[in-house]
């Protein structure tokens, strides 16, 4: 099982008042972590996918378990931990360098296609090419 890892340095647009990573700029960073690990090692960039197909966010669990702070960096890392037709769930932690976890969870994604002829989105079976780079993951 192949796990897809980032750094990432926290920098000032991501702290609150207390200096510490205010919790939705995560989810930002869990964002940035999937478009990265579909352009990096399931090549197909985000900009050339949204043409005619998505991958939304469906269900999102999160353990917030460590404060990350202005300056440090921090590893981000995800594992796809089960693969449907449609969607898949992924395993995702933050760490800082010491090991330390910061927050980990799960978030479940959905393979869709936007057409205006059929009225917008609907999910689909993913193409055979990129369900092959995505059980490397799993």
């Amino acid at each position: 099982m192949a796990v897809f890892s980032k750094t990432e340095k926290i920098r000032f647009q991501h702290i609150d008042q207390a200096g510490i990573v205010f919790y939705p700029r995560f989810f930002e960073m869990l964002n940035g972590l999937v478009e990265d690990w579909f352009e990096e090692a399931l090549d197909l960039s985000f900009a050339k996918m949204h043409e005619n197909a998505g991958i939304p966010t469906v269900d999102l669990q999160v353990q917030f378990l460590s404060p990350a702070r202005l300056g440090q960096e921090i590893v981000k890392s995800l594992r796809v931990i089960e693969l449907k037709d449609k969607s898949m769930r992924c395993a995702f932690v933050f760490t800082q360098s010491s090991g330390k976890e910061i927050l980990k969870g799960e978030v479940s994604l959905v393979y869709v296609c936007i057409s205006e002829d059929r009225g917008g989105i609907s999910a689909q079976t993913f193409p055979e090419n990129l369900r092959e780079k995505i059980k490397k993951y799993l």
